[in-house]
C-alpha cells in the first residue's frame, strides 16, 4: 500500500500530516508514505528531519484580491499539477490524503485525472478553497476536525495530533512539568503562547497585568516569540515570569499550566481540548475567520473563553483571567467540558478510513489503468 500525503506550507498543516503518517506507519509498518509538499514550505525542513520521503513540486498561491497575478495562475496551476501526477504515478499509490495547504489543489487535480481516490482532511471549522472543490468533486471521503464543518459528507474524525500531547496525563507530568521550567510547584500558572513567531497583543496585554497576576499569586509561563522579548516587572518575592522565545515541548508546557491564553488555529484548540487544559482564546484578526469558529464549539461547550483581539488589554486580563486562573474548581469542570469534545485519537481514526479507501481500490481496474 502506498499513500500520498498532500498538506503543506505552514506548521497547521504540516503536523496533521506527519501525525497521520506516524499512525499509518504504526498500523502497518510497511506502508509506503510520500509527501508532496513546496521548497518554500516548512514541510522541506519537517518531513525530511521525520524520515519520510518529500516530493517538492510548484508552489501556487491564490490571490485573494483581483489582480493582474490571477492570470498567471492557470498556467503555473497546470505545471503543479503535472508535478503531482508524475509523484502518484511514479510511487504508484492507491490514494491520496489532502490535508490542506499549497500543495492540495495540484494533487487533487492530478488524482482526478489519474481516477486516484482521495481523502480529503479540513483542519479549520471554516473550510479552505481546495477542500471544498474536492469535497463536490474529487474525493471519495471528507474527514472534519470539528463537528459543524459545512462540507458535503463530511464525517468528524477530529484533528490528528502529536502522540506526546494525545497521550499527556498533565496531572500525573505537573511536578516534572514544573521543574523543568522553574516554576514553582504549588502555585497556579498561566501559560501564555501566541505560536512559533509569538502574538505581539497578547504580549503586551499580559506582561502589563504581570503585577496584578503577581499579586494573586499567579506563576506565568510566557512564549513570546523569537522577536518580542518581554520583562515585565516584578515586585521582590513574586510567584516566577517565565519569558522564553520558544517552547518546543509543549507536552511539558500544557503539564505545567492551568490556565492558557493562545490564539486558535485548529491545532492549539484541538491539543488543548484533548489534554483538558482551559483556556482563553484570542482569534488571530487577520485571515477568513476560521479562528473563531475552531474555538467556538469548545466556547460554547463551556471549555474556554473567547476575547477578540482588540479587546484584549491588560484591564480585561487582570478583570477576567486573574479571578479565572485561581479558581480551581471552575477550571475543573472547564477541563472536564473541552477534554470530552476533541478526541485525542484522530491520527488512528483517520489511518484507518485512509487505509480502508486504499484497501478497497486495490486492484480494481482505474490503478491498472495508471
Amino acid at each position: 500500500m502506498h499513500v500520498v500525503l498532500a498538506g503543506g506550507g505552514s506548521a497547521g498543516h504540516v503536523s496533521p500530516a506527519l501525525a497521520l503518517a506516524a499512525a499509518l506507519r504504526r498500523a502497518d509498518p510497511e506502508v509506503g508514505l510520500t509527501f508532496l509538499g513546496t521548497e518554500e514550505g516548512l514541510e522541506s525542513r519537517l518531513v525530511p528531519a521525520a524520515g519520510y520521503e518529500l516530493a517538492l513540486i510548484p508552489r501556487v498561491p491564490l490571490p485573494r484580491d483581483l489582480t493582474p497575478r490571477l492570470l498567471t495562475v492557470p498556467g503555473r496551476l497546470a505545471g503543479a499539477v503535472r508535478a503531482a501526477a508524475t509523484v502518484i504515478q511514479r510511487v504508484n499509490a492507491d490514494v491520496v490524503v489532502g490535508l490542506g495547504g499549497y500543495v492540495a489543489m495540484p494533487a487533487y487535480l492530478a488524482a482526478r485525472r489519474l481516477k486516484v481516490p482521495v481523502v480529503v482532511h479540513e483542519q479549520n471549522a471554516r473550510p479552505g478553497i481546495a477542500n471544498r472543490f474536492a469535497a463536490r468533486f474529487v474525493t471519495s471521503e471528507v474527514a472534519v476536525s470539528f463537528p459543524a464543518t459545512p462540507l458535503r459528507h463530511a464525517n468528524f474524525v477530529g484533528l490528528p495530533i502529536r502522540r506526546e500531547i494525545a497521550t499527556l496525563d498533565r496531572l500525573a507530568r505537573r511536578q516534572e512539568a514544573r521543574a523543568a521550567f522553574g516554576l514553582d510547584p504549588e502555585r497556579p500558572c498561566l501559560l501564555v503562547t501566541g505560536g512559533s513567531q509569538g502574538a505581539l497583543r497578547l504580549n503586551q496585554a499580559v506582561s502589563a497585568a504581570a503585577a496584578a497576576l503577581a499579586q494573586a499569586g499567579v506563576q506565568v509561563l510566557h512564549a513570546t516569540g523569537p522577536r518580542n522579548v518581554v520583562e515585565p516587572e516584578r515586585p521582590e518575592g513574586a510567584p516566577p515570569y517565565v519569558a522564553v522565545p520558544y517552547i518546543d515541548r509543549m507536552d511539558l508546557a500544557y503539564a505545567a499550566a492551568d490556565l492558557a491564553i493562545v490564539r486558535a488555529g485548529a491545532n492549539t484548540v484541538t491539543e488543548l481540548a484533548a489534554v483538558g487544559l482551559p483556556a482563553v482564546f484570542v482569534p488571530y484578526p487577520v485571515g477568513n475567520g476560521e479562528q473563531r469558529f475552531n474555538a467556538q464549539p469548545v466556547v460554547d461547550a463551556g471549555g474556554g473563553l473567547l476575547v477578540d483581539d482588540a479587546a484584549l488589554t491588560p484591564e480585561w486580563v487582570r478583570e477576567h483571567v486573574v479571578g479565572l486562573v485561581t479558581d480551581a474548581d471552575r477550571l475543573a469542570t472547564m477541563a472536564k467540558v473541552a477534554s470530552d469534545l476533541m478526541p485525542a485519537d484522530a491520527d488512528d481514526r483517520l489511518a484507518e478510513l485512509v487505509r480502508s479507501v486504499a484497501t478497497s481500490t486495490r486492484g480494481n481496474a482505474g490503478k491498472g489503468a495508471r
